[in-house]
């Protein structure tokens, strides 16, 4: 089975319980995402909104909005995908088993793109950007975007549709300085395709030409945030994830996608830019206003009855996070066959995905020495973080079990194995001066941080303590201990004002513990944050606060620290100075005048009324 489009995925999903539509008049100025926001927490269905104002077309979120949603609909090509990865790590499988591979070899032949003939574009009427559902999101936001782009762009050295990029990138579509109907905004971030695209336009001094999709058969969105290697064209694995070639052809130099609900082609010159966002993004705060590469809007193509496909973003769990899960289901053990001697690595979605991972190794060096420390996981710690978006990380703990039984998805038996078992004055390795997520604004400056590895190997040299030292609840300046976990305990602060001040702080913090040092020996973790009761109220709270609000070497410090031939270590608890700073971009929260607007929706005789939680 395949589809042919999204409005055949959406019927699908109506007709199996997993959509429901909305009739009411829907304003997509905040309403729109403060209703899939609603209905996501819920753990609803998908959404078809019939009437937005001010726009002839429908719009339809929440698709991807579970794991088992994503999974229900690529069913019948799911285990024909994973035989493909498989297969390109071990291909003698193929020769092994011919028969049981032979469907995935069948599969295949859907991974090279249809060239449809060039008068299939009159299936599309023109409009303008003004005609779409102009959606603005969050409050701050700078104006409407598209959540869902497949954004296609071609290397220009070697044209063509096998050597393109497909890239879901934000595509802002009014607001700032943008000449409504004529320009757009283009946002991108490090590693990705679409840049080495655009540095190669630029150094010929030519525009590079882009098409946006919106829509057309769920694989396509898919495969636009499948991390595949530099030189792998999406188009293909659109083809095999949904089972159906992926459609095209070229009008006035634009590749057009001929199953999309929407096309909007236009160019992007050298040296062109122009103020983009703010936005509120997957970490859970905005970005801000940046300059970022400047569309030229060509012309805006809408398929007869298209549905514009959306989803809407903020602190973590989301849509998005589904979108991981099914490229882990997927890939399986890809990277490990990348990276020897790594077993698991986990982007930690409650953390934002990138400023976090969890890994486990191996130790296979000296198995003629008794002496137990990290080596080779040091080893898979640079690749990681040398690999693709993964290089985007800010801390990285690393550790090795020999028994097997350790799992990176049970964060806090994982940071209970971890903390057992790091050696704080031997374990940190820090890289300075470095590349972080362009989203994240915990560092230095746009796309400038640092990182760190917390590596652990060994058997356990701490019991992790459970009762707050009473030493800790009688500091001053930092007050309300609250445990987070086993060894964490989180303190409250006064605001962070610079890191003049914060130096001096940390001074009289190492002072006053170092003097009950022994007591904290069970709590290799302290976080200083603005608010303890809610860092330890929950997990996801924790996760959120200390790891998307830290740059490692700036922020972190240690009780009884020093530096022996350039390595820093401490003594005591590592400190986390996880408290908001005056250069962070502020956290989304919801606008509640919007949130009263749409409890029509969720009253009796209304559309949501089921979701319902009060």
């Amino acid at each position: 089975m395949s589809y042919k489009s999204l409005a055949e995925c959406l019927l699908d999903l109506e007709k199996n319980g997993q959509l429901v539509r909305i009739k009411e008049e829907v304003e997509p100025y905040l309403e729109m995402a403060a209703i899939h926001l609603r209905v996501h927490e819920a753990g609803g269905p998908a959404l078809l909104f019939e009437k937005v104002k001010g726009s002839k077309f429908m719009a339809a979120s929440n698709i991807f909005g579970t794991l088992e949603r994503s999974e229900f609909i690529f069913r019948h090509s799911l285990k024909t995908v994973q035989q493909l990865i498989e297969l390109k790590e071990d291909p003698v499988k193929a020769i092994k088993s011919p028969i049981k591979n032979f469907s995935a070899g069948i599969a295949a032949l859907k991974a090279v793109p249809k060239k449809d003939p060039v008068h299939k574009p009159v299936l599309f009427e023109e409009i303008s950007i003004s005609d779409l559902p102009l959606i603005q999101h969050w409050p701050m936001d700078g104006g409407a975007f598209v959540t869902l782009p497949q954004v296609y762009t071609e290397d220009i050295d070697k044209p063509g549709i096998m050597n393109a990029n497909l890239g879901m990138y934000r595509i802002q579509l009014s607001g700032n300085d943008y000449e409504p109907n004529k320009e757009i905004g283009l946002h991108y971030q490090l590693h990705r395709g679409i840049g080495v695209h655009q540095y190669k336009a630029n150094k010929k001094g030519l525009p590079l030409k882009v098409s946006v999709f919106i829509g057309g058969p769920p694989s396509h969105s898919v495969a636009a945030v499948m991390p595949l290697p530099e030189g792998i064209s999406e188009m293909t694995f659109a083809g095999v994830l949904g089972n159906r070639r992926f459609r095209y052809c070229y009008k006035d130099g634009f590749c057009i996608s001929t199953d999309a609900d929407f096309v909007i082609t236009g160019e992007v010159y050298p040296n062109e830019n122009k103020p983009e966002g703010p936005f509120g993004d997957h970490l859970g705060y905005y970005s801000l206003t940046h300059d970022f590469p400047l569309m030229k809007v060509h012309k805006v193509y809408a398929r007869k009855n298209a549905i514009w496909a959306f989803t809407v973003v903020g602190r973590p769990p989301q849509e998005d996070t589904s979108f991981g899960q099914l490229i882990h289901t997927m890939t399986g053990k890809a990277l490990q066959q990348e990276i020897p001697g790594l077993k698991e690595v986990h982007a930690v979605d409650a953390a934002g995905v990138h400023p976090l991972l969890l890994a486990i190794g191996s130790e296979r060096y000296t198995p003629y020495s008794d002496t137990k420390q990290p080596a080779e996981i040091l080893t898979i710690a640079n690749h990681i973080l040398g690999t693709g978006q993964l290089s985007l990380a800010k801390f990285l703990f690393i550790t090795a079990d020999e028994s097997n039984s350790l799992n990176t998805a049970d964060i806090e038996a994982y940071f209970n194995y971890v903390l057992q078992r790091i050696n704080l004055k031997r374990d940190i390795h820090f890289y300075t001066n470095t590349t972080i997520d362009t989203l994240d604004y915990s560092g230095t400056s746009l796309n400038s941080g640092s990182k760190v590895v917390l590596a652990a190997y060994g058997e356990s040299i701490r019991t992790l303590g459970e009762t707050i030292p009473e030493p800790l609840k009688s500091l001053g300046a930092f007050e309300k201990p609250r445990l987070v976990m086993p060894g964490i305990i989180a303190l409250r602060a006064k605001a962070f004002l610079n890191y003049e001040t914060a130096v001096a702080e940390f001074e009289t913090l190492n002072r006053q513990c170092s003097l009950f040092n022994e007591q904290l020996q069970g709590f290799p973790m302290i976080i200083i944050c603005d608010d303890s009761d809610f860092v330890s109220d929950s997990l996801n709270n924790f996760l959120w606060v200390t790891f998307t609000r830290c740059n490692p070497a700036n922020d972190m410090y240690g009780i009884g620290s020093f530096t022996i031939n350039k390595h820093w270590g401490c003594h005591g608890p590592l400190v986390f100075d996880a408290r908001i700073k005056p250069h962070h971009a502020p956290p989304v929260k919801k606008d509640e005048a919007t949130e009263k607007r749409i409890d029509r929706l969720f009253e009796k005789g209304g559309s949501l009324f089921e979701f319902n939680k009060k």
